[in-house]
C-alpha cells in the first residue's frame, strides 16, 4: 500500500469548503477500503483557521481514521508546495494523489517532475466550468515552469 496526499483546499469562516471536505473524505473511504497505508493532508493557514492540513485531519478522526495514520503538511499555499512539502514525509517514491479530477492532471505532472510515481483518485463530483478553465491555465503555467524553465523552487 502506498500513502495518499490530501491536496489542500480553502477552509471558510464557518468550516470547511466543499472541495476541502469531499477530497477528505475521499480520503477516508480509500483508508478504510485498506487502499492507502497512510495519509498526508497538505495546506497552511489561508484566510481563516485553522490550517486546512488540520481541518482535515479533524474530518479524517471524525470518519474513523486514527491520529497516528495521519501526517500533517501544514505550510504550502499552492499544488507545488503541497507535494514538494510533503516528500520528506513519504516513505519512497509512490503515492496517491487525491483531489478533483479536473485538477489530478496538474497534480500528477507536478508530482512526476518531482521525483514521485504518482497515482490520483478523485471523488465523484462534476465541476462547473469555472474551475475547469483555470485548470487549464494552471496546467500550462505548471508545464512551462516545470518542464522548459525547471524551477520548482518557485510556486
Amino acid at each position: 500500500m502506498k500513502p495518499a496526499l490530501i491536496l489542500g483546499a480553502a477552509v471558510w469562516e464557518n468550516g470547511p469548503s466543499p472541495t476541502l471536505e469531499r477530497r477528505t473524505l475521499h480520503a477516508a473511504h480509500l483508508y478504510h477500503q485498506g487502499l492507502i497505508s497512510h495519509l498526508i493532508p497538505c495546506g497552511g493557514l489561508g484566510q481563516h483557521p485553522p490550517t486546512e492540513a488540520a481541518m482535515m485531519a479533524t474530518i479524517l478522526t471524525a470518519a474513523g481514521v486514527p491520529p497516528e495514520k495521519i501526517t500533517l503538511e501544514d505550510r504550502s499555499h499552492s499544488t507545488l508546495e503541497n507535494i514538494r512539502n510533503a516528500i520528506p514525509l513519504l516513505n519512497g517514491t509512490e503515492v496517491l494523489i487525491v483531489t478533483d479530477s479536473y485538477h489530478a492532471p496538474r497534480a500528477r505532472l507536478t508530482a512526476r517532475r518531482l521525483g514521485l510515481i504518482p497515482t490520483s483518485s478523485s471523488p465523484d463530483f462534476q465541476a462547473s466550468m469555472k474551475p475547469r478553465l483555470r485548470e487549464i491555465a494552471a496546467y500550462g503555467l505548471y508545464w512551462l515552469r516545470l518542464t522548459i524553465l525547471r524551477s520548482p523552487a518557485h510556486p
